[in-house]
């Protein structure tokens, strides 16, 4: 039996699939996946990057429209207590206006070889961009005027080294840094006008948010400094784990719930136009390095 006729047999047979599907495949599948699961109406939960270019977004997205269920691109970070403290706090303008973010993240990848194949989708910004990204649009609250990637390609064409700049409409501006071949603090820093905010390592499951307010402030060496850090642990569980801090999906998984249980057809903190936008920015940035893949617009 072919891979896709064993999951339609699974499809239609077992009834705990009625609720949503959970697709964390490798990249290039989760295109025929989502089709596939979407045509027996099942509610999805797709994990990022939702499809390798934004034409695959596009058709993911208006196949779920058409179908009239759920869908979400995993965008687990979004959902942690410390990322709605974070918004809250931006809001509250708490260091003032927000100007500046750095963020790098970046790991030694050799035992991960789907990272390096072009047929799997592979590349860092594939595979880990979506987290630095998000999380600047999330605190600018708006997309940038523009943005623009350069870095190294592998031997095998994908990209294993890239540097993001992004600037903003309120004069802010965001520096990301990405690598698989060298190890880098995995740390966001986001600068305001009366303070700053640290999400330290791993920033994409945050759990603690040093917050750091400037008063009195005469000139750059004579600043009045108050810093408070603010820690929201992981739920505990006893169950395996095959991904560290994977409990902290449960927050994700929760949202989920509760949008299928109103009846929601996509859920406010990751809507479909935000994946769309996402696929389109990872698509001309890899462009910028000169990362192409089939179906790319070009």
């Amino acid at each position: 039996m072919s891979f896709s006729a064993l999951i339609q047999t699974v499809v239609v047979s077992l009834n705990y699939l009625k609720d949503i599907v959970y697709i964390a495949a490798v990249n290039q599948m989760h295109l025929p996946l989502c089709k596939l699961f979407l045509n027996h109406g099942k509610h999805i939960l797709c994990e990022k990057p939702l499809a390798l270019n934004e034409n695959e977004c596009r058709q993911i997205v208006d196949m779920a429209k058409e179908k009239g269920v759920f869908f979400m691109e995993g965008w687990w970070s979004r959902f942690f207590p410390a990322a709605a403290k974070l918004r809250e706090l931006i809001t509250e303008r708490a260091i003032g206006e927000v100007r500046f973010m750095q963020c790098a993240m970046g790991f030694l990848t050799d035992f991960k070889d789907r990272l390096k194949k072009k047929e799997f989708g592979g590349g860092i910004l594939l595979d880990n961009g979506i987290y630095p990204l998000s999380l600047a649009l999330m605190v600018f609250g708006q997309r940038p005027v523009s943005c623009s990637g350069s870095g190294f390609l592998a031997d095998s064409g994908v990209d294993e080294t890239c540097m993001i700049s992004m600037l903003f409409p309120n004069k802010a501006a965001a520096s990301l840094s990405l690598s698989m071949v060298v190890a880098l603090p995995n740390e966001v820093n986001i600068q305001g006008t009366r303070g700053h905010i640290k999400i330290p390592t791993p920033f994409w499951v945050p759990t603690k948010l040093e917050v750091t307010t400037q008063s009195d402030v005469e000139s750059p060496f004579k600043v009045k400094e108050k810093t408070e850090t603010l820690e929201f642990p992981l739920p505990v569980s006893d169950l395996p784990q095959n991904y560290p801090h994977a409990v902290g999906m449960s927050y994700e998984a929760e949202a989920v719930r509760q949008c299928i249980t109103r009846g929601d057809k996509e859920c406010s903190l990751v809507r479909h136009e935000d994946s769309l936008y996402m696929a389109a920015l990872l698509e001309k940035l890899r462009h910028d390095l000169g990362y192409v893949l089939e179906g790319d617009a070009i």
